[in-house]
């Protein structure tokens, strides 16, 4: 899924924190690169600048982890 057709799918999702969890879940399921979720997060002020940053430089296959490395600013 592209970033396009990821923003399409939000403007469908009409409460806010369900928006942030399909997006996670997109990401956590492979759909999403963590470049597009970041920059869809940042764009809608759900993480911070600096989270923004690390989510941009890392590699995928350096964590093996459920939990997402973002910081959720609520």
């Amino acid at each position: 899924m592209n970033r396009e057709e990821l923003n399409w799918l939000l403007e469908t999702i009409q409460d806010a924190k369900i928006a942030e969890h399909f997006v996670l879940a997109q990401y956590e399921r492979d759909r999403i690169s963590s470049q597009a979720m970041a920059d869809v997060a940042r764009e809608r002020g759900w993480i911070t600048h600096t989270a923004n940053q690390f989510l941009a430089t890392r590699h995928s296959t350096e964590y093996a982890t459920t939990e997402l490395p973002i910081a959720i600013v609520r």
